[in-house]
């Protein structure tokens, strides 16, 4: 560990003082694996932006082999099919897997409760703000995918597919 990632680990007011420290260990043994910014097994997927979700490992991948897309609720939004227009004419991108979870936020609230607990937590109204809750998550998965299966600026012949991960079990519940 360098001598300055040291000085901020000790350093109760530097908020990012794990954050330092720790890329200093991750650049210790850092290779960068001949990766380029092409998705290797032509993966793109759009999940939450929940903690307990390592993407990579859900699906036996590696780094470099697919594009991750993270929001709250694993939404489809203007902002990821934005995303999916570079990632499939630029980046390799063929499939794009939709993953929500289940325990999520975004499915337990309604908008309305969402934004309540924001005010009282923090004082700041946010009811201007869609927030995307999720009522049925299944049939929110089903639109979302139908709008990137319906987008006419994504790249021709690609596939989508959505499953459910059980935060519980590690497994995924694949939907049509």
């Amino acid at each position: 560990m360098s001598t300055q990632a040291a000085e901020h680990a000790g350093d109760t007011t530097d908020p990012f003082a794990d954050v330092r420290v720790g890329n200093q260990v991750f650049v210790s043994a850092f290779t960068t694996e001949s990766l380029s910014g092409f998705a290797r097994r032509g993966l793109a997927i759009v999940t939450c932006m929940d903690s307990r979700i390592d993407p990579l490992n859900v699906v036996g991948m590696a780094p470099g082999d697919v594009k991750i897309l993270r929001n709250a609720g694993a939404r489809v939004t203007d902002d990821v099919l934005r995303t999916l227009i570079v990632a499939t004419h630029l980046l390799g991108v063929s499939r794009v897997l939709v993953m929500p979870h289940t325990d999520c936020r975004m499915a337990r609230d309604d908008e309305a409760q969402i934004h309540e607990a924001i005010f009282a937590s923090s004082g700041i109204d946010t009811s201007g703000v869609a927030i995307q809750m999720v009522a049925d998550q299944l049939d929110t998965l089903r639109r979302d995918l139908n709008r990137i299966r319906s987008y006419g600026l994504l790249a021709r012949g690609l596939v989508a597919e959505g499953a459910i991960y059980n935060v519980a079990t590690g497994e995924l519940d694949f939907i049509n």
